[in-house]
C-alpha cells in the first residue's frame, strides 16, 4: 500500500512539473464609465422628516423615475442622474474609477435653502448602480433625509449640443486622414 502511494505522489508531482501555471482570473472591473446617454431608472426607498414637518419635495417614499444623462468624454457625469429638477448644484467631490463610483454635490434650491445629495455605487463599464442620500437644511420648514436607489445602462451617444436628452446623437466626426 505504501508502495502505492509513492508511486502515485510521484507521478502526481512530475505531472504538475510541466504543466502551465494557472493563469489569474481576468479582472472585468472597467477603469471608466464609457461616454455616452445613460437611462437612470431611480426608487426613493427612505423618506423621512428630520424637523417634524412636511418633507420639503415632491418626491414620495416608493416614487419610480427615469431620467437621462450623459457621461462626457472627459469622464465627467451629467448632475441630473443623481439630483432633482430645479436644484442649483455643484461636485463637491467626485470618484469614478476602477468600479466604483462617489459624487457628493453641494445644491440650491430656489426658495428653500442647501440640498447635500451624494451617490455611491459601483459600474461597469456601460452601466451602474448608486445610493443617493441626501439631506437638506432648508432656511424653514421642511427638512429631510431621502434615498434613492439607482440604475443605469448606457443607451447611445449623447445628443447633439442642445438637443433634448433622447434625441438622436450627434453624428460621429469625420475620420482623421
Amino acid at each position: 500500500m505504501i508502495k502505492y502511494l509513492m508511486t502515485t505522489a510521484a507521478v502526481a508531482l512530475l505531472t504538475a512539473c510541466g504543466s502551465e501555471a494557472p493563469k489569474p482570473a481576468e479582472n472585468l472591473t472597467a477603469k471608466t464609465l464609457t461616454p455616452g446617454e445613460y437611462e437612470v431608472t431611480g426608487e426613493v426607498t427612505k423618506l423621512v422628516s428630520t424637523d417634524k414637518t412636511t418633507p420639503g419635495t415632491p418626491a414620495k417614499l416608493g416614487d419610480k423615475t427615469v431620467t437621462r444623462g450623459c457621461v462626457a468624454d472627459t469622464g465627467n457625469i451629467d448632475p441630473a442622474m443623481f439630483i432633482d429638477a430645479g436644484d442649483n448644484c455643484s461636485a463637491q467631490s467626485s470618484y469614478v474609477r476602477s468600479g466604483r463610483l462617489s459624487v457628493q454635490y453641494q445644491c440650491t434650491r430656489p426658495g428653500k435653502g442647501n440640498v447635500y445629495p451624494a451617490a455611491d455605487g459601483n459600474f461597469s463599464a456601460d452601466a451602474f448602480e448608486a445610493v443617493v442620500t441626501v439631506g437638506t437644511a432648508f432656511t424653514g420648514d421642511g427638512d429631510y433625509n431621502l434615498t434613492r436607489r439607482l440604475t443605469a445602462k448606457r443607451v447611445g451617444n449623447c445628443p447633439a449640443k442642445g438637443a433634448a436628452p433622447g434625441a438622436p446623437a450627434a453624428p460621429a466626426a469625420p475620420a482623421a486622414g
